[in-house]
């Protein structure tokens, strides 16, 4: 189970209303923050256990790491597999949720880490990181550190036994996409590789579902309106109340003086972009600039579709055809 100071403790009880306990700060569904200190976060549903699942046969169990947690998942061609020829891909996947909300317990979650293991078949390793504003940025990029450094040790017996850590790959969707390129630039995991196995990308590939990245300029078709730019930042200053600066190069990769993207330790790179998501633009721009500092980008265009679809309507047809292309990056040589 989740410690005490894990994402799990994103679904306290609510208190009792109290009329002089009013609202300070509000961003949308995903949190209400009370003068008081109580903080809400309405969207989030009730956290599912780990198990087994029935419709994929795919296994969870979580793994205390101490500030955060892992959720593991493992397929039933793990079980049934035998001999280290037949390990299999290890997908690190990190949530979203605007840094404040979400867990890996939550049920969409849940459902997709199950079918995308099962889809694969692939390890997972879903990161339940500190949410802000409990525990501001950068706690949740540390956790996710923490949780990949600790995947690639394979420490726990099932990466052990059944991970292929040639075969490493970060995904997430939103801010978790945010995080996950930060952890394909961060020095710790290149060096851990290198140690490891010199000559070798620390990870194989990144999945990049929706990125939550931001700045002052606006790319493509975005409003150019300051107003709105600000609007657009307004969350990330609350959750990382240490920066002013939208072009902080944690959430704007691209800003003028940002680390090079040709460092991004990982050999190919996908980016899912959706249609009807106003962060469509800044996933495109981002595909672009990686392809032009180092090549290997594959960009997945949904149309008709918005923010994290796939999450809200799983069984619709582009959420399967999402996950389609996804298990063929994966599995690509």
């Amino acid at each position: 189970m989740a410690s005490s100071n894990s994402a799990f403790s994103a679904f306290p009880v609510p208190a009792p209303a109290d009329p002089a306990d009013e609202v300070v700060r509000e961003f949308g569904p995903l949190l209400r923050v009370y003068k008081s200190g109580r903080v809400e976060r309405p969207l989030v549903a009730p956290p599912v256990e780990p198990g087994h699942d029935a419709a994929t046969g795919v296994r969870s169990r979580d793994v205390d790491l101490g500030a955060c947690s892992v959720r593991l998942y493992l397929p039933q061609a793990a079980v049934a597999a035998d001999g280290a020829g037949s390990k299999l891909p290890v997908v690190v996947y990190v949530h979203g949720g605007g840094f404040v909300a979400e867990s890996a317990a939550s049920p969409n979650y849940h459902l997709f880490l199950n079918r995308l293991a099962a889809a694969c078949p692939a390890l997972g390793v879903s990161v339940d990181y500190r949410l802000a504003p409990e525990n501001p940025i950068p706690a949740g990029y540390d956790d996710c550190l923490a949780a990949l450094k600790w995947t690639l040790s394979a420490a726990d017996p099932w990466v052990a036994a059944h991970g292929d850590l040639g075969r490493v790959f970060v995904a997430g969707d939103s801010a978790g996409a945010n995080i996950c390129h930060h952890l394909a630039m961060h020095p710790d995991v290149r060096g851990h590789a290198a140690a490891a196995a010199p000559g070798r990308a620390p990870l194989k590939g990144a999945v990049l579902i929706h990125p939550w990245f931001w700045g002052s300029e606006a790319v493509g078709e975005e409003p150019r309106d300051p107003a709105f730019r600000a609007m657009g930042a307004g969350l990330w200053f609350f959750a990382c109340p240490g920066t002013s600066d939208m072009d902080d190069p944690r959430m704007n990769p691209m800003a003028p003086g940002a680390p090079g993207l040709e460092a991004l330790a990982c050999d190919r790179v996908m980016v899912c972009a959706a249609e009807g998501d106003f962060l469509r633009w800044r996933g495109r721009a981002y595909a672009e600039a990686v392809a032009a500092a180092r090549g290997g980008v594959e960009l997945l265009e949904t149309m008709g579709e918005g923010h994290v679809f796939y999450l809200f309507k799983p069984d619709c047809d582009k959420a399967k055809e999402m996950l389609v292309k996804m298990v063929a990056f994966i599995n690509a040589p």
